[in-house]
């Protein structure tokens, strides 16, 4: 099998883990990295024996793959020089920095026929995997996404520093559009709104509510998701997957329960290497990525939704068509 060229953009806290990976996988070749900090794309490229430059520009055309791991500001500029000139594109969350430039990369990834995937790892999470067969006709989803403070990230607001993992995932679970949604959220240590909630209303009738924190004592990352039939507990961090169910037949006598309870331990894995290997497998045409530009374009509306109505430019249980539209005026922060 002929090796795919990859290359990084970006060579900083995410940047180095793209390339790392890409090293380990075979059939692949990390021919370059590329960031405007010339020194930070050394240190990478001399730890992983490939070429460092500071213009991404010296690439084009000579990759089969890239990962964009840069500032959201920039990725919208750079996905399109690399779609145009015939690779296949893998962006970090949040796709883009504006609804308008991620429908944009979508539009040319279709007119180029070339992949688009967006870096939401959770979805490669093994507990996701795990439970995503039992998540059919949720009725109430719980998100909580907290971790302690760190200046890193805070250049954006939590919406998609954080929350923006979680609508992915939901609206993977779901699989219908957001109908209505109400927010709230506040600054903390940040200039950004370090601290939001949620409650999300899907067509379907399901109803979900996130809150996501960059302020909080403790990490933890848990969904809890209630069916007709079922509630699972899944925890995200620890890697926990919980199943309750009803019992079959009559209710037993106290003490026991009337309800059976299935309790899954993963391995941590490595998420970041499996969506590498997916991207790369679709690069192949051997499946379609998993977390396609459309994914990530309907998760960035949610998520610009949602930071309208936490800055108060719309009125509670807005249509999210009507706060989306927001977009324009309300830019994402850099």
């Amino acid at each position: 099998m002929k090796k795919i060229r990859a290359a990084v953009v970006g060579a900083g806290y995410l940047g180095r883990f793209h390339a790392q990976k890409y090293v380990q996988l075979p059939d692949t070749e990390l021919v370059g990295i590329a960031d405007t900090q010339a020194a930070a794309a050394a240190r990478v490229a001399e730890e992983l024996h490939t070429r460092a430059c500071e213009d991404y520009r010296s690439l084009l055309g000579k990759v089969d793959a890239v990962s964009i791991a840069t500032p959201t500001p920039t990725h919208c500029d750079i996905a399109l020089d690399f779609l145009r000139s015939g690779a296949h594109v893998l962006v970090e969350k949040p796709i883009t920095e504006t609804i308008e430039q991620a429908a944009r990369l979508v539009q040319t990834a279709r007119a180029c026929a070339r992949v688009l995937q967006v870096g939401h790892l959770e979805r490669f999470n093994p507990v996701v995997l795990a439970a995503e067969p039992m998540l059919a006709r949720p009725r109430f989803i719980e998100c909580q996404r907290l971790a302690p403070f760190r200046e890193r990230g805070t250049d954006v607001d939590v919406v998609l520093d954080l929350m923006i993992h979680d609508i992915d995932l939901l609206q993977m679970i779901v699989g219908s559009p957001v109908a209505a949604l109400d927010a709230i959220g506040t600054p903390v240590f940040s200039t950004e709104v370090d601290i939001a909630n949620a409650r999300l209303r899907f067509e379907n009738g399901c109803v979900a509510n996130v809150t996501a924190s960059r302020v909080s004592l403790k990490t933890e990352r848990k969904l809890r998701v209630f069916c007709d039939d079922a509630y699972l507990s899944i925890d995200l961090q620890q890697k926990i997957l919980t199943v309750i169910r009803k019992r079959p037949g009559p209710a037993p006598p106290p003490p026991a329960l009337p309800v059976q309870i299935e309790e899954q331990s993963f391995e941590q894995g490595d998420a970041l290497l499996a969506e590498i290997g997916a991207f790369l497998a679709a690069a192949r045409g051997e499946r379609a990525p998993v977390v396609s530009g459309e994914d990530g374009l309907r998760a960035l509306t949610t998520a610009v939704a949602i930071t309208a109505r936490v800055r108060g430019s719309s009125a509670p249980g807005a249509p999210v068509h009507e706060l989306a539209a927001t977009d324009q005026a309300l830019p994402l922060p850099s």
